[in-house]
């Protein structure tokens, strides 16, 4: 297997089976397009917290992160801690709105806000990011096997996506998020026991930080210099440009938050990746560069290798047989995370956003669904193919930075504005979305046109600049296209954006009593589909009964909500043991729950 000892291989490949087929134990799961999408948005903050620290942390993270770091030391956590400031408006503006509208897709959200030519204008512009994407990720991996096992990086692209096809396909993202929380587990661990071991090898944290190259302990890089690794460009196209479309517009993320079985646990979920999980991760993906740089600078650790392989090179260096291999296992997890993240939202927007306004509703759930599962395989071969583009590049980070700073940028403009602006009008949206993205593309050949947005990075920096650039254009079309035009009367279009969020509820179905009750479930035959039947120490716990919600949940934190149900409350007419509640047979059986 490569440069791979015997058993580092049967580590590597003992996690490759091991996760695919836990993946797709959850195919049970999925018995409609909701729960393919939305695992039948029934999970529980900490599991959406580690599936978002997964997604978040990709196949490309250890290449380009570890490569920063190893170029340019401490500097290269900046990309993963300088969005934060688009928090508050992703949990009190956007969330709520996709929440409780009930859409499902971006493309919808504009189809609902304007009319069908945005709607289809947005799923072009955001299936082009979505499948870039895909394809920025499997290239990653690509680059990651090519270096490990000594196989093309297209081949180990294949393999790789083939397996991750195996269980999203399955489970779709019930399997998503589950192994997105053990890959996540899997990705902290490993990276931070090579940062761990890099520094005991070096005498502690002291000696650590003494042996790293001056200008290595510098938390930021300097302004406009050097033209591929800059403050101002990572602030444009990570932390604006980049910020943006992670949380308001990838898809993938979206999918995940309305997975949560609340708007709160949504929120919760959000607020610990950002506040506890993502700054490990930063230190997770970049600290074998630190350590790899500090090794060489202290002649310990042998030069001359490509600063994309920096994570490989320092594991294999710091890591015996065994460890290594649980250590690359992290890296397959980080790469398979994301794209089946991405490939699970791509085929949202395959399937609802194209496929179903083309040849009308469809017939069936089962229709619907199989109708998913191929969507999930056209992203997943349009993704493969563009892992020969991306190679036309020097670096990941170079790769990356370029495709997320000339693609984003207008339709997270059209976004914000729309949520943000009830006078943002459905010709303001076409000109931001059509006419931002073809000037994006316009600035690809002749790239003088980012000049009077570089701020002084050279010409080889554009790449980069290119997303301040897109940020303004689209921003100055949308609003003078707004401002000239007429809009909708504000009540038509008001409850779709913040301003409509006038209620305190937290769920579609507006303002409910939080009450958590521990009852036992039991089989009652007059119970409907959908229906869950109290009797009345209940109905006096509950305050209320006929036709309230409730959320019945398996007490048991680890089962993740599989084991739950959704109902609307009625009387029971027939006698029910105290502090029970009564369901169908076949929710009973669904949930693996036996009587009491």
């Amino acid at each position: 297997m490569g440069a791979l000892g015997p058993l580092d291989a049967a580590v590597v490949l003992a996690y490759f089976v091991g996760i695919t087929l836990f993946g797709a134990s959850f195919g049970r799961y999925a018995r409609s397009t909701r729960d393919f999408y939305l695992a039948g948005q029934r999970l529980p903050a900490w599991l959406v917290a580690f599936s978002l620290l997964a997604t978040t942390v990709g196949s490309y993270s250890f290449v380009k992160y570890a490569s920063a770091g190893y170029r340019f030391g401490l500097a290269s956590s900046q990309t993963y801690l300088n969005d934060w400031f688009w928090m508050p408006l992703f949990l009190f503006g956007w969330l709520p709105v996709a929440y409780r509208t009930g859409v499902l897709s971006v493309p919808e959200y504009f189809r609902r806000r304007f009319d069908e030519r945005v709607g289809l204008a947005a799923a072009a512009v955001l299936l082009l990011y979505l499948v870039g994407y895909i394809g920025i990720n499997l290239f990653t991996m690509g680059r990651a096997l090519e270096a490990l096992l000594g196989v093309g990086a297209f081949p180990a692209a294949l393999v790789v996506v083939a397996l991750v096809m195996v269980y999203e396909t399955s489970g779709g993202q019930t399997s998503v998020v589950f192994t997105d929380f053990v890959q996540g587990v899997m990705l902290l661990a490993g990276g931070l026991l090579v940062l761990a071991l890099g520094v005991a090898r070096l005498g502690g944290i002291g000696g650590f930080l003494e042996a790293l190259p001056p200008g290595h302990l510098q938390p930021f890089p300097p302004f406009n210099e050097p033209p591929d690794f800059n403050f101002v460009g990572i602030f444009w196209q990570d932390a604006v440009a980049g910020g943006v479309a992670f949380y308001f517009v990838n898809q993938g993320m979206l999918l995940r938050f309305l997975s949560a079985r609340s708007l709160a646990e949504g929120r919760k979920a959000a607020s610990v990746a950002l506040l506890v999980l993502l700054p490990l991760g930063a230190v997770a993906v970049s600290g074998a560069g630190w350590v790899g740089a500090a090794l060489e600078a202290r002649g310990v650790l042998p030069g001359g290798f490509r600063p994309d392989d920096a994570f490989l090179v320092v594991a294999k260096f710091l890591c015996r047989p065994g460890l290594l291999g649980l250590v690359l296992a992290a890296l397959l997890a980080a790469l398979m995370s994301t794209a089946d993240s991405l490939i699970n939202a791509t085929s949202a927007v395959l399937v609802r956003d194209l496929y179903r306004p083309c040849v009308g509703r469809a017939a069936d759930e089962r229709h619907d669904l199989a109708a998913a599962r191929i969507g999930s395989l056209v992203a997943g071969v349009c993704g493969l193919l563009l892992v020969p583009v991306y190679s036309s590049y020097g670096t990941v980070y170079e790769a990356h930075g370029a495709f997320i700073a000339a693609v984003t940028p207008p339709m997270a403009v059209a976004l914000v504005l729309a949520f943000l602006w009830p006078g943002f009008t459905a010709a303001a949206a076409l000109v931001t979305l059509l006419g931002g993205t073809a000037l994006m593309f316009l600035s690809l050949l002749l790239p003088g046109l980012v000049s009077p947005f570089a701020h002084g990075v050279t010409p080889q920096g554009y790449g980069f600049m290119r997303a301040c650039y897109g940020i303004a254009i689209s921003a100055a079309l949308g609003v003078a296209t707004a401002l000239a035009g007429r809009s909708r009367p504000v009540p038509d279009v008001e409850r779709l954006t913040v301003w409509g969020l006038r209620d305190r509820g937290d769920s579609r179905d507006g303002p409910r009593t939080r009450v958590r009750l521990r009852v036992r479930a039991v089989r009652a035959d007059s119970a409907g589909a959908g229906v869950a039947l109290v009797g009345p120490d209940l109905e006096e716990a509950l305050g209320r009964t006929e036709g309230c919600r409730v959320f019945v949940d398996d007490a048991r934190f680890w089962y993740g909500g599989l084991r739950s149900a959704r109902c609307r409350v009625a009387r029971a007419t027939e006698p029910l043991p105290g502090g029970s509640v009564g369901l169908q047979a076949e929710v009973m059986e669904r949930n693996r729950w036996r009587d009491g």
